[in-house]
C-alpha cells in the first residue's frame, strides 16, 4: 500500500498526527515490519506518533514490495529476515512489531538475534511454533475470507488477490476511496517465503517476551484463528482494537498509543 492511501485516509477520517514531542531516557528502537501485500508505507501514520515519544523507528520494505522490484525468483523467506537484521544492525534493546505475515520474519529474526530484540509485537499476526509457515496456518482457519479470492500462480511463485476481495479482506473499516485505491494499487505476493516453515527454538524465540493485538473485525486472519495462536503460545499482554486486518489505516492513534505504552 503506497503512502496515498494512509494520506487519504488520514484526511478523509480527519486524522491528525499532533503529538507532543519528548525525549525519554534509555530510548529504544521500535522497527516495524509489514505483511504480505503490503509495504512500509503502510506505517505512514503510525510512525511519526512513535518519533514522538524519542525513540528511533525504523520501518523496513520488504524484497519485491511497494516500489521495489526484485525478482520474486529471488526472494525467500530468510530474504526478509536478513533485511530485517540488516536493519536493527548492532542495536540492542530492539521493539520488533510485525503485521500479519510478518509475525513469522519477526519470530526468525528473534531466533537468530535474540540478544538484540527485548520485545515482540504482533499485530494481527500469524504467531508461529516451530516448523510453522504462513500456508500451513491459513488451514487452520476457515473463517478467513483470503481464500476465496487467492489464486496462486506456481509458474511465477506468486500469490494474487482478485481485486473485487481486497477491501473486504483488508479494509473493511476504511473509506470507500482508500479500499479502491487498495484494489487498484495491490501487487502479487512473493509465494516462497509464504510457504516456508520458521525454524525456532525456546532457548531463543521462547525467551522472548511477546505482546498480541487482536483486530476483532479482521477477515484476513480471523479473530478465532488469533485467539487460538495466542492461547497457544506464551504471551505476556493481549490488546483488542474493533477495526479489520488494518488498524494502521483505520485507527493508527489507538494503535499508536499500544505500541508506546508497549515500548516504556
Amino acid at each position: 500500500m503506497k503512502t496515498a492511501i494512509i494520506a487519504m485516509a488520514m484526511s478523509v477520517l480527519g486524522f491528525s498526527a499532533q503529538a507532543q514531542q519528548t525525549t525519554r531516557k534509555n530510548a529504544k528502537t521500535v522497527v516495524l515490519v509489514h505483511g504480505a501485500w503490503s509495504d512500509a508505507s503502510a506505517w505512514d501514520a503510525v510512525a511519526p506518533l512513535l518519533k514522538a515519544q524519542g525513540d528511533e523507528v525504523i520501518t523496513v520494505n520488504l524484497a519485491g514490495h511497494g516500489k521495489d522490484t526484485t525478482s520474486f525468483a529471488g526472494i525467500t523467506l530468510q530474504t526478509y529476515v536478513d533485511q530485517v537484521k540488516a536493519a536493527i544492525g548492532t542495536r540492542t534493546n530492539v521493539v520488533l512489531v510485525g503485521h500479519s505475515f510478518a509475525g513469522l520474519v519477526i519470530s526468525q529474526v528473534a531466533e537468530e538475534i535474540p540478544s538484540q530484540i527485548k520485545k515482540l509485537i504482533y499485530l494481527a499476526a500469524a504467531l508461529p511454533h516451530d516448523g510453522d509457515s504462513l500456508l500451513g496456518l491459513a488451514k487452520g482457519d476457515p473463517a478467513s475470507h483470503i481464500g476465496k479470492f487467492l489464486t496462486v500462480d506456481k509458474e511465477h511463485g506468486a500469490a494474487i488477490i482478485a481485486k473485487e476481495g481486497v477491501a473486504d479482506i483488508f479494509a473493511a473499516d476504511a473509506p470507500q476511496q482508500v479500499q479502491e485505491y487498495i484494489a487498484a494499487t495491490i501487487k502479487a505476493e512473493p509465494l516462497v517465503p509464504l510457504a516456508t516453515p520458521v525454524q525456532l527454538t525456546d532457548k531463543n524465540f521462547g525467551s522472548i517476551r511477546k505482546v498480541y493485538i487482536h483486530t476483532e473485525n479482521d477477515h484476513a486472519i480471523s479473530y478465532p484463528a488469533q485467539q487460538y495462536m495466542v492461547k497457544n503460545s506464551k504471551v505476556d499482554n493481549v490488546y483488542t482494537l474493533q477495526s479489520s486486518h488494518t488498524p494502521f489505516i483505520s485507527m493508527p492513534d489507538k494503535l499508536a498509543a499500544i505500541l508506546i505504552a508497549e515500548s516504556k
